[in-house]
């Protein structure tokens, strides 16, 4: 009598919490049985020598996201998943894009029919650019379907808020229990910096980084931070780049405050040294905020350690690099103001940080599944669903060869993007079979799945984003009530 549908044989499974010798059996899309000597499936797969572990959750990648102007997003959901799976993640949340001066709810409805097309499974957050009453008042039903996330920025010209109009999304976000996640950099005084560097006759892609200075980020988390606590509210703070960012952070943490602290491979791996490349390949590495130094690396890894960052996503942003609709949009002399920002970077968020972590024994294999699924899965209201390998959770699971060693080349991504900045980077550890709910989707570099394959995840409230109830005057702003001291 065959009981499962999938079993995964002699493999050694690892959650966030524990690492583990057994079987997992898998029916009806979902793990049911974790032990050994399980019963005969459909499909048996041995992973003797392998790792299994929960698939991973990427909670910040910009997928088939609208053409700003000229620069047109390279990914369709259909690629973008595609190479998602291929590095061993099986659940990406992605941005629905708010145009100042328009609404969000049919740009919402657009992108879940772009979203149809995702090979594994996905979620969406709001991105608000003006919270007009129209757009405030639209909110609460958006929030109420299952988008229960709001990306909101402190920098560009286009989507920047003020601190009044940040206040009061944080104010509704609580009202209606939603995450808050921001991108917090000093809109004024990069403008300052920038002005006077291209005054100066500075616009090469190396400048970015001297416009974005580290006290740009650290003074916008500092803010927003102290604006999150006045109203008592949960946020994230998207990737983070280095130690001083960091910090405020941890102090945040240690006054007992719900704010959360991401960060991405690509701080991890480059500096400011990578923008100072001849021939405009330094265009490839800009991204905001900046790559930082040698010593913010390693300060990173510390915070990942001692989970102040708890979260490392990809902020996977597909801009092709030899493209007149990409990077070169305004030509290899084009000031580094003009250049689009972001890199790509869903393939390879996970080896990245399996070899660089776990290889190297900056991180146990434990904190790799924490910071790349279950986390994150937690945080955005998807967990045990997602983020684990338990019984009742959906099977999505990644075998990993901890000792394959694999040179990083473009090719073997799946993306639509040209360039990868790990272009040659060898990494130890890479996945071999993803599965997303029992089903393989890659294998052994193979595309499996197909576009439609992907269920969208409706996220009702859930606890880890509820406010403490501390209240920095005896008023409540966000209620309009006084507190019964």
């Amino acid at each position: 009598m065959i009981d499962f549908d999938v079993v995964i044989r002699n493999g050694t499974v690892a959650t966030a919490s524990d690492v583990f010798a057994a079987d997992v059996g898998i029916a009806g899309g979902k793990v049911v049985a974790l032990g050994t000597g399980l019963a005969l499936g459909r499909k048996e797969i041995d992973a003797t020598g392998r790792l299994v572990l929960p698939g991973g959750v990427d909670s910040h990648c910009h997928i088939e996201e609208p053409a700003v102007g000229q620069v047109h997003n390279a990914d369709t959901f259909a690629s973008g998943t595609a190479s998602a799976a291929a590095g061993g993640t099986t659940t990406v949340i992605s941005f629905s894009q708010q145009v100042k001066g328009e609404g969000i709810t049919q740009q919402l409805a657009d992108y879940h029919i772009k979203a149809e097309q995702a090979l594994i499974d996905y979620s969406f957050h709001i991105v608000i650019s003006d919270p007009s009453p129209e757009v405030m008042a639209a909110l609460p039903a958006l929030i109420e379907q299952g988008h229960r996330s709001i990306k909101i920025f402190l920098t560009y010209d286009s989507v920047v808020l003020d601190d009044e109009q940040t206040l009061n999304v944080l104010a509704l976000a609580r009202q209606e229990g939603a995450l808050v996640t921001v991108h917090a950099e000093n809109h004024s005084a990069i403008k300052f910096l920038t002005n006077a560097l291209e005054k100066a006759g500075l616009t090469l892609p190396k400048h970015h980084a001297w416009a974005k200075p580290m006290v740009v980020e650290r003074e916008a988390c500092h803010r927003v931070i102290a604006l999150a606590e006045l109203l008592d509210v949960p946020i994230q703070i998207f990737h983070v780049s280095g130690a001083e960012a960091a910090e405020e952070i941890r102090r945040a943490q240690n006054r007992g405050l719900k704010i959360f602290g991401e960060t991405c491979p690509q701080y991890l791996m480059l500096t400011a040294e990578d923008l100072n490349r001849p021939n405009f390949e330094g265009a490839k590495f800009l991204c905001s905020p900046a790559p930082r130094t040698r010593a913010d690396q390693e300060a990173l890894w510390d915070y990942i350690r001692t989970g102040v960052l708890g979260i490392v996503s990809s902020d996977h942003a597909p801009n092709r690099f030899d493209d007149v609709h990409g990077k070169k949009v305004r030509g290899t002399d084009a000031p580094f103001s003009a250049i689009p920002n972001g890199v790509p970077g869903l393939a390879t968020r996970l080896p990245i940080l399996f070899s660089e972590g776990v290889g190297k024994g900056r991180i146990d294999l434990q904190t790799f599944v924490a910071i790349t699924s279950t986390n994150p899965a937690k945080l955005f209201g998807i967990h045990p669903q997602k983020g684990t390998i338990a019984i009742g959770a959906d099977a999505d699971i990644a075998i990993w060869d901890p000792n394959k060693t694999v040179t990083i080349r473009n090719e073997l991504l799946h993306h639509q993007v040209d360039y990868t900045v790990y272009e040659g980077v060898e990494v130890t550890g890479w996945p071999e079979i993803t599965l997303s709910r029992g089903k393989v989707v890659v294998e052994n570099g193979e595309i499996r799945g197909k576009p439609g394959d992907g269920r969208f995840l409706a996220r009702g409230p859930y606890d880890a984003i509820k406010p403490l109830g501390r209240h920095v005057t005896p008023f409540d702003p966000v209620s309009g009530t006084l507190i019964d001291n």
